[in-house]
């Protein structure tokens, strides 16, 4: 069970989740049970920046649908997929999705709970549900319209259409575009550079955005201030402070602490 996602830590602070579950690494149970774990693992002892990758012609291509029957296989599936990607959701680190290939069904609620999506020129995403009779269970119907907004999400979802990574990066979907032999080294490249720097004060930047997503913006203003004066126990605050009035802006050397 522990082959089917793997976790590679890396010493400068980067950690690596590679979905292996062929021959589409589909998103079963098992799938799922390794990925709620490791994404709990995660929160409990952060990395500095954490990537989400899959194979290179598909990063997920959605549920194990040989594990589909009737209404109750379907609340056990769509619990198992609400436990593992809220988790995912919740690592206090940035979390970015490298996205190679077909990300479809579950594979785009995966890539759609992470922090940010790098996806190659091949990418493909799509919520295809429709096309078996149903409906996206893994948290499709309330991600994406946070994403694309309500009338484009209805759209794809109710026509079960492929979305290419040129619409994919117009609409919000992707946040990068590369070209494929590029997509590991970018995501890579920039969760170290995340890693290398001001880690609490990157983590608060997080739940400051995810907390407030749901909040009245009065309510979030006022959790935008108690995180402000939270980060000033820091260490890196007191170091960022220092540099930038000794040698000016983006010098400081910090210690994610």
């Amino acid at each position: 069970m522990s082959d089917l996602v793997l976790l590679e830590r890396h010493s400068n602070g980067v950690a690596v989740i590679t979905l292996n579950n062929p021959k589409v690494n589909a998103l079963s149970l098992g799938v799922l049970g390794r990925l709620h774990a490791i994404a709990l693992d995660l929160t409990d002892t952060p990395a500095g920046a954490v990537v989400v990758t899959g194979g290179d012609r598909l990063f997920a291509a959605g549920a194990d649908i040989s594990e589909f029957g009737g209404p109750t296989e379907a609340r056990a599936i769509s619990a198992a997929f609400h436990s593992a990607l809220d988790a995912v959701a919740a690592i206090p680190s940035m979390v970015i999705a490298a996205v190679s290939g077909f990300a479809l069904g579950g594979g785009c609620e995966l890539a759609m709970a992470c922090d940010y999506r790098i996806a190659s020129h091949k990418a493909v995403f799509g919520q295809p549900e429709i096309l078996l009779g149903i409906i996206p269970g893994g948290g499709g119907t309330q991600r994406l319209q946070r994403i694309v907004g309500r009338s484009r999400a209805k759209e794809i979802m109710m026509t079960g259409r492929q979305v290419k990574s040129d619409e994919a990066f117009r609409i919000g979907l992707a946040d990068e575009i590369v070209e494929p032999e590029q997509l590991h080294r970018r995501a890579l490249e920039l969760a170290v550079s995340l890693a290398s720097g001001a880690l609490q004060a990157q983590r608060l930047i997080k739940s400051a955005v995810d907390k407030g997503a749901s909040m009245a913006l009065r309510d979030g203003l006022l959790l935008e201030s108690g995180l402000f004066e939270q980060v000033f126990f820091t260490q890196d605050s007191q170091t960022g402070v220092a540099s930038f009035l000794e040698a000016g802006p983006g010098k400081a050397s910090f210690i994610g602490e």
